[in-house]
């Protein structure tokens, strides 16, 4: 992510209530629904961070040194508990011999990604490596867990160009290889992949961040295309709505797109898609269906985007959080109309010590 005012990462917690910022200064968590900070840890306690993962609204958080001050290594994941007294509040390490790309979290495992390879283990209580996958090189850190009980889907990409591989956790012998499964999501390389909350949906789109494919990750079928441009760009960020009507994606072209999974006509589709029959190549691109709404944010500074709770039936919300410190929220309906509802900077609110 660029680094404006400071911020290195920015993550939503499992349930997007919640978004985190590992920051030059350490680290803030804000509350996204009223907006307020909720508790952060100073340069003298964590130094720079990297990346920062919470874990639902509760008291441990994963962190990873980076930026220009940090006291902890990029090759490790401590795990802070803020509910503990005094100043040892640091109460795990994880330590690699690779830099860590991204880390996930849930009630029981926490994830881990390096370069070519993803570690998980049970957790948080005397933690015990439970699985090891080998990936194609992923410098992204792509790897997205289910937060479910019922379902412990872990999405990471595949040994082959282009591919998702899913692993359910729960089924899974611990330390061996039992072959996940594998779908072919995309003919280049992976840009960006999302898990909805059940565990029932992955959407993935390659570093040409043309287009979103959605799939079924229990028959592994292609359910939608779904097109963000024509123009290649990086994407960000893709995440569910609650109910997995919506999608929503954020890219380096500024533009949040929200998608219909539900009732997909509501999606726009391509003048073309009109005319009748067209050549194969125009044919790929008319088959794919338009973002229903979408709005901008400053185009230079990177998002994640989210979608906020329902106020009533027909009113949707999407949150975007920027690396500039902005908040953005807008409201938008079925037909595609979409306002904003608010705007704030969230780098200037102050603590609310309730954490």
């Amino acid at each position: 992510m660029a680094q404006h005012r400071g911020v290195n990462g920015l993550r939503f917690n499992q349930d997007q209530s919640c978004f985190c910022c590992a920051m030059e200064t350490g680290v803030r968590i804000f509350n996204i629904e009223p907006l307020m900070e909720k508790g952060h840890l100073d340069l003298e306690q964590v130094g720079s961070v990297g990346q920062v993962e919470m874990l639902h609204r509760c008291n441990l958080l994963a962190l990873v040194g980076g930026g220009s001050n940090p006291k902890f290594s990029d090759i490790s994941v401590l795990i802070w508990d803020d509910s503990r007294d005094g100043k040892d509040k640091l109460v795990l390490e994880f330590t690699f011999t690779k830099p860590v790309l991204s880390v996930r979290l849930r009630s029981d495992k926490i994830v881990i990604v390096v370069k070519n390879r993803i570690y998980v283990y049970s957790f948080p209580d005397n933690p015990t490596k439970l699985f090891e996958f080998d990936t194609r090189d992923n410098p992204k850190g792509l790897c997205d867990l289910c937060p479910s009980m019922e379902k412990q889907l872990l999405v990471f990409p595949g040994h082959k160009c282009g591919s998702l591989q899913l692993v359910d956790l729960c089924n899974a012998k611990p330390s061996s290889s039992s072959a996940p499964f594998t779908i072919n999501a995309h003919q280049s390389e992976l840009g960006c992949l999302a898990v909805n909350q059940q565990g029932t949906l992955v959407a993935s789109a390659s570093r040409k961040g043309t287009l979103i494919r959605l799939f079924d990750t229990q028959t592994r079928e292609q359910l939608v295309e779904l097109r963000r441009g024509t123009d290649p760009a990086t994407l960000y960020c893709i995440n569910f709505s609650h109910d997995n009507c919506f999608l929503c994606s954020s890219s380096d072209k500024g533009t949040v797109h929200i998608f219909a999974l539900k009732d997909t006509k509501l999606n726009r589709r391509s003048a073309l898609a009109r005319v009748g029959k067209v050549g194969p190549m125009i044919g790929q691109y008319v088959d794919s269906q338009w973002s229903l709404a979408s709005f901008t944010v400053p185009a230079e500074s990177a998002c994640i985007c989210a979608f906020g709770k329902n106020t009533s039936k027909n009113v949707n919300s999407v949150i975007a959080v920027c690396v500039d410190g902005t908040f953005h929220k807008y409201v938008f309906t079925p037909e595609g109309n979409c306002n904003r509802e608010a705007f704030d900077v969230y780098l200037d609110i102050c603590d609310d010590d309730i954490f």
